[in-house]
């Protein structure tokens, strides 16, 4: 994979990018990435990439000209045709889902906007997806790009040690992860449930199964609505309500 990342601050990148996982996928030529500065595709004479809005307003606009600019000259060097993602407040929540759905791409471009917005037409003629993190908004999108980015990298082919890590995250599955214990396994009174030292693999994945359930039940139920339960599920469910 490949990404470019369209930013007016490149340097707000480059520790998530060299530490930890992302790191290493680079190491492991898992993914490359390119800095695009789009303020040197500018034509405009003082080297500014925005503008006020028409109509007034407060803040200012990110302009059309060097943005589109910068995305037709990597696009003229692709082999492939890249997604080109937005980051911004009213696009889809960023989801599992979606981070499996860019993980299968060859060349993703993340745009990262600041000021008060971006043109309309930027969002109408070059973007494939339009990503938010939240109902919140940032200084500018470059956070909300680092955190797609790790989002997908870490589960692009041979990144993660463990090949079942990625699948067993919370919403790999709908759900949220069970809980985890390590050694040891009585600290300070505080016991490792019996059934996970007691080496019947089939018992500890009921377990973990039913504390997955459990806790999305009890945390984040709305990610149950649309879920076809099973018998069992349905019945350890009713089992919780009826408490």
């Amino acid at each position: 994979m490949h990404i470019d990342i369209l930013t007016l601050f490149p340097e707000m990148f480059d520790g998530v990018l060299n530490t930890s996982i992302m790191k290493r996928a680079q190491d492991r030529e898992a993914f490359s990435y390119r800095y695009v500065n789009f303020r040197d595709f500018t034509t405009n004479k003082h080297n500014k990439v925005d503008d006020y809005p028409y109509g007034g307003g407060a803040g200012l606009v990110l302009t059309p000209q060097p943005i589109f600019d910068a995305i037709e000259d990597i696009k003229q060097k692709s082999e492939t045709q890249p997604r080109v993602v937005l980051m911004c407040p009213q696009g889809e929540p960023h989801s599992q889902k979606k981070a499996e759905e860019l993980s299968k791409e060859d060349h993703i471009i993340f745009i990262c906007g600041h000021y008060e917005g971006y043109d309309e037409r930027i969002r109408q003629e070059l973007v494939t997806d339009e990503i938010s993190l939240g109902d919140y908004v940032l200084t500018g999108g470059e956070l909300g790009t680092m955190v797609v980015m790790d989002s997908v990298i870490r589960l692009l082919p041979g990144v993660l040690g463990n090949e079942q890590s990625a699948p067993q995250d919370s919403f790999s599955d709908g759900l949220l992860e069970h809980p985890h214990y390590t050694r040891p396994a009585d600290f300070r009174g505080h016991h490792v449930p019996d059934v996970l030292l007691s080496g019947n693999h089939a018992k500890i994945e009921e377990w973990r199964h039913y504390q997955s359930l459990k806790r999305t039940f009890e945390r984040r139920p709305d990610l149950l609505e649309n879920r076809e339960l099973s018998s069992k599920e349905n019945a350890w469910i009713n089992e919780w309500k009826n408490r």
